[in-house]
């Protein structure tokens, strides 16, 4: 016969409450005696019956994770480390790419509204474009990245002060003519925007005249496109002294463009990207970036998401996670 929530609990000397804490995750549990209980559930082969505890709590046990692009390595990553804390929280995951479009977050919205998933993360690039807008219902969700708003719940890095640290990292290092790449024309990404108000203040907390040209326009952020804006600006401008990449993988390529250009990194260019990947200690040259834990990113994103699905009325909340810049040989 099938062991139940009461099986469990005798065998581990708990009450069935406290079983149905460990298993839900929504509730901290003694370490110990959550050991108990899940020895206890593999002594008796116990598997949760997920449907009748949705019929009874009108919850699903699932949760949707939504990014803009799946095929970047930072969404690999932090896809990773989603799905690893919501296992953690015995929560399964329904995978979406939005592909940039309001209309893919508004099916998810009504998903969640309907049951299907009990809330959702999303990554939305920009807020007015966004299905997650003030004044309709919103089911129980968290917004990751840049995106300001007071709507849900949010985690997310200071990019307008990691810019700053870089760009002013790049001028103490001698450089004054420093360009990024990755900047987008007015009303486009959030994570564009801030982290090119960053590098502005940071020049004029400088000093340093600020050029419109040096804002390499970038609308692709994958390496190739990386690369295919570094090589028009070089065809027009003289190389800038250094360069701030706004993504790392916009860095791999403009590493490639600088080296078949003949420009030595970091002599001639000084090159430094952002999210730290877990490839970017192994390019040559290793590349310097702004890091932050997508583990510590995904954690309070599932653990705000939990709360809100425990306590719809609570007001948002804001979660910063911390940066710090990884020096490598790209900036010498």
């Amino acid at each position: 016969m099938r062991a139940t929530v009461r099986d469990v609990a005798r065998l581990a000397g708990v009450s069935p409450k406290t079983v149905s804490n460990v298993v839900n995750g929504t509730v901290r549990v003694n370490p110990d005696t959550r050991d108990r209980v899940e020895a206890a559930m593999a002594t008796l082969d116990y598997v949760p019956n997920l449907s009748a505890r949705g019929l009874r709590n009108g919850r699903s046990g699932l949760i949707a994770l939504a990014l803009p692009d799946l095929s970047t390595p930072f969404s690999a990553e932090l896809v990773h480390e989603v799905v690893e804390a919501a296992h953690r929280h015995r929560l399964a995951i329904q995978l979406e790419e939005t592909g940039y479009d309001p209309e893919r977050e508004l099916q998810l919205l009504t998903k969640a509204r309907a049951n299907l998933v009990d809330g959702l993360i999303l990554n939305p690039l920009v807020l007015d474009q966004s299905a997650v807008t003030p004044g309709i219902v919103l089911p129980p969700a968290v917004i990751l990245g840049e995106v300001q708003q007071n709507i849900v719940d949010a985690v997310g890095v200071d990019s307008v002060g990691a810019a700053r640290a870089v760009t002013r990292m790049l001028a103490e290092g001698g450089r004054r003519r420093i360009a990024v790449l990755g900047a987008r024309r007015p009303g486009a990404a959030a994570t564009a925007e801030t982290r090119t108000r960053g590098y502005r203040e940071a020049l004029a907390e400088l000093g340093l005249p600020w050029d419109p040209e040096l804002e390499i326009v970038c609308e692709d952020w994958h390496s190739a496109g990386g690369a295919g804006a570094l090589s028009a600006f070089l065809a027009r401008h003289d190389p800038p002294d250094a360069l701030f990449c706004f993504t790392d993988s916009l860095a791999y390529g403009a590493l490639s463009v600088l080296a078949s250009a003949g420009l030595s990194v970091p002599d001639d260019v000084s090159v430094s990207g952002f999210d730290d990947l877990d490839m970017s200690p192994y390019v040559v040259p290793s590349l310097t970036s702004v890091s932050f834990s997508r583990r510590a990113m995904a954690e309070e994103a599932v653990r705000l998401l939990l709360e809100q699905i425990g306590n719809r009325g609570r007001a948002p909340r804001a979660v910063t996670v911390p940066f710090s810049i990884q020096r490598r040989a790209s900036t010498g």
